[in-house]
């Protein structure tokens, strides 16, 4: 294993939040300008590799592996297709996790289902249902989400105080309640 394959296996990792320099530095053992370097070598390689659609963006501090900006017409198609709409099981729970308990952190959303939710989260927020509501004050200073406007319209909620209440659930319904509840409306709002 070399540190440029650490690093890009972090960057992956850490989805759309990004990770910041000194963090990155601490997890890969190495000085923060050996690892600034190397994040610049990591990203050369993939602008001048054609057969790659990735590159490494640098916002203030933190660096975010993302698709390059020539795949912006193909990748907005993708989120406007009829195809692309439905929500896998993944997303669904997710998005019952982030409506109960937000604001919350995407590392939180992992915590609670135990598997990695990056891949959930970016196709939540593509589709509005969930965005930015802020910060953690600390280390990273993690996105944390919540619901949209759009979420509410397209369950048909007029405010989160309509959300079934968990506690009351729990002699009725099997622990995944709020994923059913979600499940349930979203297949009636999808007409199948």
């Amino acid at each position: 294993m070399n540190k440029l394959s650490e690093i890009e296996a972090i960057l992956f990792v850490v989805g759309d939040e990004g990770i910041g320099l000194e963090e990155l530095s601490y997890l890969v053992k190495d000085n923060t300008a050996n690892v600034y370097q190397q994040l610049q070598e990591l990203n050369q390689r993939y602008e001048e590799n054609e057969l790659t659609a990735l590159h490494i963006l640098e916002v203030g501090n933190h660096f975010i592996l993302s698709t390059k900006k020539v795949f912006a017409p193909l990748l907005k198609k993708y989120a406007e297709s009829p195809i692309g709409s439905s929500l896998s099981q993944a997303a669904l729970e997710t998005l019952s996790i982030i409506a109960y308990k937000q604001p919350i952190t995407r590392m939180e959303v992992e915590e609670i289902r135990g598997v990695q939710s990056s891949g959930s989260v970016q196709k939540l927020t593509a589709k509005r249902l969930i965005e930015e509501k802020g910060r953690v004050d600390g280390p990273g200073r993690a996105i944390l989400y919540g619901t949209t406007d759009y979420f509410m319209d397209y369950f048909g909620l007029k405010s989160l105080a309509e959300l079934p209440d968990i506690q009351s659930m729990e002699d009725e319904l099997e622990e995944d309640a709020p994923f059913d509840l979600f499940y349930d409306r979203y297949k009636q709002v999808e007409g199948e």
